[in-house]
C-alpha cells in the first residue's frame, strides 16, 4: 500500500486545522459577556429559583383548584 503523497496530506491537514482554530476562538469569545457579570454573592443559588418556582406553581394550582369549585 502506498504513502500518501505530502500535497494529499496537506490538502486535508490545512482546512481541519483551520476549523478547529476558528472553533476555538469562538468559544474562548462565547465565555466573555461585555459588563453583564453578576457577583456570586448576589445571585440567588439554583435552589432558591426553583423554590420560587413551586412557591408560584403552587399559587397557580391553588387558584385553579379555586375556580373549579367556585363552578
Amino acid at each position: 500500500m502506498a504513502l500518501p503523497s505530502v500535497w494529499s496530506v496537506m490538502r486535508v491537514a490545512i482546512p481541519f486545522l483551520s476549523v478547529v482554530g476558528l472553533m476555538s476562538v469562538r468559544l474562548v469569545g462565547a465565555g466573555q459577556d461585555s459588563g453583564s457579570v453578576i457577583p456570586a454573592e448576589s445571585r440567588p443559588c439554583v435552589d432558591c429559583h426553583a423554590f420560587e418556582f413551586m412557591q408560584r406553581a403552587l399559587q397557580d394550582l391553588k387558584k385553579t383548584a379555586y375556580n373549579l369549585d367556585t363552578r
